[in-house]
């Protein structure tokens, strides 16, 4: 009977231990999942910010890009006039020069 009650005795302990070790366990556990929560969160705010900088550096580029888009435009028409006044400006003067002398 005293060894059975020593044997339970024993087993009783054991668990203690086993509850106390689990309930570290635990503990660790929840500080760890608390820890990881914050940095998600704090990733999660930092992706944010990344993603509106992204946006607005792309809205940037777009409208960068359409503005030298205009101004390719807005050269190839100044191109335009200045060939043709120069090809009317060579056409005169060509013309005053084939005129017969007197």
């Amino acid at each position: 009977n005293e060894q059975t009650r020593k044997e339970k005795t024993e087993a009783v302990e054991t668990l203690h231990a086993e509850i106390d070790e689990l309930e570290a366990s635990i503990a660790k556990l929840t500080e760890d999942i608390t820890e990881l929560t914050k940095a998600v969160a704090e990733l999660d705010a930092a992706m944010a910010e990344a993603t509106k900088l992204r946006q607005e550096e792309k809205e940037k580029n777009l409208a960068t890009i359409k503005d030298a888009e205009e101004a390719q435009t807005a050269v190839a028409q100044a191109l335009t006039v200045l060939k043709e006044f120069y090809a009317k400006a060579g056409e005169a003067t060509a013309l005053l020069q084939q005129q017969p002398e007197m």
